[in-house]
């Protein structure tokens, strides 16, 4: 149940970044110096960028599984709660550290930062689910 409950947090938080990103499509455009014609010729795509995303987004909800586990946290408000913190007390100030020497806009730390701290919120939700 528990490897169920990590995939299912994993393709929560992959489903919340295609929205995110989706949504912030031109801000993000115009934070990477891409064009719309750029993006639509494929420049700029690494393959298997999804696929390393979605392996990603299961390292981090197999070790937010474990941590749940081992501070008792089993419920959906404690588990978005423990999410929001560890998004926006650990994964986005080390974004920001890394578009700070990176000499990245601002606008992409932000939308970065915001993908990192609702998608963790959004993968605890769903393993305080399980």
């Amino acid at each position: 149940m528990g490897f169920l409950s990590v995939i299912a947090a994993a393709a929560a938080g992959f489903v919340f970044g295609g929205v995110w990103y989706g949504s912030l499509a031109r801000p993000w455009m115009d934070a990477v110096g891409f064009t719309q014609e750029q993006i639509d010729s494929g420049a700029g795509k690494k393959p298997g960028a999804f696929l390393i995303s979605f392996l990603m987004l299961l390292l981090v909800a197999g070790m937010m599984r474990h941590g749940f586990a081992m501070s008792g946290i089993e419920s959906v408000g404690k588990g978005a709660l423990a999410g929001f913190g560890i998004g926006a007390f650990m994964a986005t100030p080390w974004i920001i550290i890394n578009h700070a020497y990176g000499m990245k806009p601002f606008k992409l730390t932000l939308i970065d930062g915001g993908f990192a701290t609702i998608g963790c919120t959004v993968i605890g939700l769903v393993l305080g689910l399980f």
